[in-house]
């Protein structure tokens, strides 16, 4: 297997992070940081960060502010979300789950969702696709 790193984008023009490979760390601490460093956070009720990405899962970091919503959408794979940092509502259909730290929840794909915080809040979300 090769290494990836990510591409140097405007917003994170140094590159470089390995995003796969046979064996990939990630500080969780050091990308909230991250995020909450960058101009998208403060410009915005949201920012992320890919954290893994291969054929077959992706972990994205996600934060959001008190009150940021993002909107009913469906995922192409089964997805967990795990609340690293504050309290978020996972809404599906009729029910709401108020989930907090250490709290997590997973997803069959193609259920239609959205997330609204409570607080500032950061969460995991794992993407499981099918290989093709």
């Amino acid at each position: 297997m090769e290494n990836k790193s990510n591409e140097a984008t405007p917003l994170r023009p140094e590159g470089s992070r390995i995003i796969d490979a046979p064996l990939v760390k990630m500080d969780l601490n050091e990308f909230i940081e991250q995020i909450k460093s960058e101009a998208t956070w403060k410009d915005s009720d949201r920012n992320s960060v890919t954290i893994f990405k291969s054929e077959t899962m992706r972990i994205v970091l996600m934060g959001l502010h008190e009150h940021a919503e993002l909107k009913s959408h469906k995922a192409n794979g089964v997805i967990s979300v795990q609340v690293i940092a504050g309290k978020i509502n996972f809404v599906v259909g009729e029910e709401s789950l108020l989930l907090e730290k250490g709290q997590m929840v997973a997803l069959h794909e193609n259920i239609l969702h959205h997330v609204i915080a409570v607080e500032e809040s950061f969460f995991l979300l794992t993407l499981a696709m099918n290989k093709k």
